[in-house]
């Protein structure tokens, strides 16, 4: 036999508060009913006023609205609290009125004699002027604003909704963190609805304040003269005095009630404390504090209005305008001083973690114990050209290279440097410290002595002469390179033989999000299409492969949006867009308008040719070239190319479109910046000089 489910209990409260909760409320509603005595009737009129004066005060410091979401239920309870005294008060009124102004305790007649000064003319003056500010200003403006802020809440559910998902797909929060977000959506919502309806609380409760106070004076009128044979003006002077004093007491806490309620839904996304908020944006302009304080020193002036209190409030306001900007000014200093403090104990934890050695420069160069101290004098100026290097290289080839980091490594020979990328040494040199370098190349050599070495760049024949030489080979014609050309020269050919190491995904993504909309958009097109960012990545890198500039990247994406549906390989898609880019191609390479050519003769064309393997369809599948064949071709080509490369005049090496590929692949090895064009990147109206050819 299937057992019922088991009910499920609520928790009970071990501290017994939900009991007292309760047995409060219930003794809210015998009041509606039983009847209380004067010294009772004292006790709750205390405990409303404490109560109102506890809400608003809690009004005032809370953070944020929602940090008061209780508020629509603690607002119901003290409307109740202050109509079940109003009926307590109105039942002895009617009942004991008659036995003087004591009849209804010591608080109304305190409150009745305070307030009218023995006329009750002035208590139903003030008490009407208490109702009007109280129903009339602040509690129909706070209704209106619960209302719209309920509204404008409401409406902006669905896109506060959209915008967590957003950023829980997108990874930026997680799941718990989500789910906080929903919830504090959910209360603030439901937070604001129940504001707009608990605004009619206090509305009512001030209309019916008005009413009783009204029944209490006639009714009380009547009841004296006719059941207790009271004069007609000795009736009203009594009952009128009770009852009026009866409102004001109720109209007070109902006035700092309705006050609260207005502060509460009135605050919009400013942070802090109520008085963080006001004190900090009215005290936070000085010359807003200045033309007041002048204001009030004028005012001081005019004939016949006092002095002394605006003399004293300019003086005030004067001193907040003169002290408000330093204390802003030191808040300053010591916010940045903390932020120092912080960045330097991060930077010091990382120091001292294991992840940071993880972490490589991306660029780095590494000075030895002598380079470094000799180098030392002109970090600055090391520092200085480096930043003018790599503008030179963003303007260059059109992307931003990694910071270079140089650092001093005792690990490395004392005269030496080294150039790493991604933390891998990719070229040393020894530096000969205190000498300058003269590069001859074939031509005359300087009559100073000194030692013939290679030039760390190029590997061009140079000498090496002592510093103090320096003057006498400027006389002789030539141009001496001091240490830190040396360096910075042979890091720039290093950056640019590994141009495409540098150019990371990162890089792409900032490339595209620079570009015009246009762009952008065709951009997304290529990649959710046709292909993948990392492979548009890899069409960059093999055009930064033979230094061929990114600058001009709109028309590298239109080139590559012309392919891309037909063509899946990366490199027939680069060939292609080099032919696209053979204005920019030779425009670079070109001296004064000359570009000179280099030809590959009409045998090594026919051999290379022959080397290329096709399918049934017709496309290259593999390059066979035999190796003795290939042993004798690169013999030849460095014996031509080193010798125009020794004339010490720029050229290019020309092959046909199918070819050319194959042929940089073999000439990279030998010459590392010579470049090769195809016949069909040759750019129209360029003046073309013939060298000769590899034959």
């Amino acid at each position: 036999m299937a057992q019922p489910p088991a009910l499920s209990l609520p928790k009970v409260n071990p501290s017994g508060r939900d009991i007292g909760f309760a047995l409060g409320i219930i003794a809210i509603l015998c009041i509606l009913f039983l009847p209380i005595p004067p010294f009772l009737i004292d006790i709750g009129l205390a405990i409303s006023i404490a109560f109102s004066v506890l809400i608003l005060m809690v009004a005032l410091w809370i953070q944020r609205p929602l940090d008061f979401s209780s508020f629509p239920t603690i607002l119901l309870i003290a409307t109740m609290i202050r109509l079940s005294l109003n009926i307590a008060t109105t039942r002895v009124i009617l009942s004991h009125g008659h036995e003087g102004h004591d009849a209804a305790g010591g608080v109304i007649a305190g409150f009745a004699s305070l307030v009218m000064s023995g006329d009750f003319m002035i208590g139903v003056i003030v008490f009407l002027i208490l109702v009007t500010v109280n129903f009339i200003v602040i509690t129909k403006g706070a209704t209106r604003i619960a209302e719209v802020g309920a509204r404008f809440t409401l409406d902006a559910i669905p896109g506060k909704q959209m915008s967590i998902d957003a950023d829980l797909s997108a990874g930026i929060i997680d799941e718990k963190e989500a789910q906080r977000r929903r919830q504090e959506l959910e209360e603030e919502s439901m937070f604001f609805g129940a504001m707009d309806g608990a605004s009619k609380f206090v509305r009512g409760d001030a209309v019916a304040g008005l009413i009783i106070t009204a029944i209490n004076v006639f009714g009380g009128i009547i009841i004296g003269y006719f059941r207790h044979g009271m004069q007609i003006g000795q009736a009203a002077d009594v009952f009128v005095k009770l009852s009026v004093g009866d409102g004001i007491v109720s109209q007070v806490p109902a006035l700092i009630v309705s006050l609260a309620a207005g502060m509460l839904v009135s605050r919009t996304g400013t942070p802090g404390t109520a008085d963080q908020a006001v004190i900090n944006q009215l005290g936070g302009y000085p010359r807003a504090l200045s033309v007041s304080a002048g204001l009030m020193g004028i005012l001081a002036l005019v004939p016949g209005l006092p002095l002394v209190p605006f003399v004293l409030l300019g003086g005030v306001l004067g001193f907040g305008a003169w002290i408000v900007p330093r204390r802003a000014e030191a808040e300053s200093k010591a916010r940045r001083e903390s932020e120092e403090r912080k960045v330097n104990q991060t930077k010091e934890a990382e120091k001292d973690s294991v992840k940071s050695v993880l972490k490589t420069a991306e660029i780095e160069l590494a000075l030895g114990k002598q380079v470094s101290t000799r180098l030392l004098g002109a970090h600055q100026e090391l520092a200085f050209r480096v930043g003018k290097m790599r503008k030179k290289f963003a303007s260059q080839y059109g992307f931003v290279v990694p910071e270079i980091k140089v650092a001093d490594d005792i690990s490395i020979p004392e005269k030496s440097y080294q150039i790493r990328i991604h933390g891998t040494t990719i070229a040393s040199n020894t530096l000969r410290v205190g000498e300058v370098l003269v590069v001859t190349g074939s031509g005359r050599k300087p009559s100073i002595p000194g030692d013939e070495i290679r030039e760390p760049a190029f590997g061009m024949p140079a000498v090496s002469i002592l510093e103090a030489f320096a003057e006498d080979l400027k006389r002789e014609g030539f141009h001496p390179i001091d240490n830190v050309s040396v360096v910075l020269t042979h890091v720039s050919e290093v950056l640019r033989n590994n141009l495409p190491q540098l150019l990371s995904y990162k890089d792409v993504k900032i490339l595209i999000d620079r570009m015009d909309p246009e762009y952008k958009k065709l951009a997304d097109e290529i990649c959710s299409s046709h292909m993948s960012y990392s492979g548009l990545q890899a069409v960059l890198k093999l055009l930064l492969a033979e230094r061929v500039s990114i600058r001009n990247l709109h028309l590298i994406l239109e080139a590559v949006a012309e392919l891309a549906p037909h063509v899946r390989k990366t490199e027939q898609i680069v060939e292609h867009v080099r032919v696209r880019m053979s204005q920019q191609l030779c425009g670079d390479l070109a001296d004064n308008g000359v570009l000179r050519v280099l030809r590959l003769g009409s045998k090594w064309d026919l051999l290379f040719h022959q080397a290329l393997k096709r399918d049934a369809k017709g496309d290259v599948v593999e390059f066979d070239i035999d190796p003795r064949a290939l042993e004798e071709f690169s013999e030849q080509a460095s014996r031509v190319i080193r010798e125009f490369m020794d004339k010490g005049l720029p050229f290019v090496l020309v092959t046909s479109p199918e070819t050319r590929s194959y042929v940089r692949m073999i000439i990279e090895r030998l010459f590392a910046t010579l470049p090769v064009l195809s016949h069909v990147e040759l750019a129209k109206g360029l003046e073309i000089k013939i060298l000769g050819s590899i034959s």
